[in-house]
């Protein structure tokens, strides 16, 4: 297949990285357009107020790469419109440092945002995301980015699935369709690890903000949120806590049905 690859934890996140060079080794055509800074939280939005500036980059990925200085949606817009020499068969976008799941994550996310971009143009898309306890995802930061040898042992494995599961997902999605796959891989993922069909957990997430500083300014706070998912729900969420993968099929044909 031909893929768009994209993401929003920008382009030096080795988990885009793991993930182009093992749909690449799965013998597929890549063209990754990824933003230039992390735009993690940041949704469907695009950059209205501002120019965007795109330019090809070389980041050893074995495909013809582009930076854009805005959103994941502002490069899948930007490089369907004007970078790619033809349109791709799907859009992928991930893997995302973290995970993607519950109503709460999924409309805040911009690997989901990415991936609708390409959902908005008629093209199948797909969203992937790897979970990580709070250990991992401190370590991750601490070393800039750089996984541990766990971490990127889950991440390589997660990366392979994924290599196999997108192209499934994306022949059985119809164009036009305005879906989106959500695969949130677990912490750690095995080879043999089940992949479950999921509903979103509903999650509440009130606070995300601390108090005012001295300043006036309210810093951002992660927080996982309070699930009062029902008990027979086969949420995402749950599905993580079991150690498999998530699948959720996005239709947003169906909102308000």
């Amino acid at each position: 297949m031909k893929l768009l690859v994209t993401n929003d934890d920008g382009i030096e996140s080795v988990f885009l990285h793991e993930l182009a060079r093992a749909l690449l080794a799965a013998g597929h055509e890549l063209f990754v357009v990824a933003p230039a800074r992390e735009q993690s939280w940041i949704g469907a939005a695009k950059s209205r107020n501002r120019p965007v500036h795109s330019s090809e980059t070389d980041r050893g990925l074995g495909c013809r790469t582009w930076v854009v200085d805005g959103t994941p949606s502002d490069c899948v817009n930007i490089a369907l419109a004007h970078l790619l020499p033809a349109m791709p068969d799907a859009v992928v976008s991930g893997i995302n440092v973290g995970l993607n799941a519950s109503l709460g994550f999924i409309l805040a996310s911009g690997t989901i945002g990415g991936a609708w971009e390409g959902a908005v143009h008629g093209l199948p898309a797909v969203a992937m995301s790897q979970d990580l306890t709070f250990e991992a995802f401190d370590e991750l930061k601490k070393h800039g980015g750089a996984p541990d040898a766990p971490l990127l042992e889950t991440l390589r494995i997660s990366a392979t699935r994924a290599a196999k599961l997108a192209p499934e997902l994306i022949a059985a999605t119809p164009p036009r369709s305005f879906i989106v796959h959500n695969l949130n891989f677990p912490y750690p993922c095995r080879p043999d690890t089940a992949v479950r069909r999921t509903l979103p957990a509903r999650v509440i997430i009130p606070g995300l903000f601390s108090p005012a500083a001295d300043d006036g300014t309210h810093r951002f706070v992660f927080k996982l949120g309070e699930d009062i998912s029902e008990p027979s729900l086969q949420s995402d969420r749950a599905a993580l806590l079991a150690g498999d993968i998530s699948h959720t099929v996005l239709d947003y044909t169906k909102l308000g049905t």
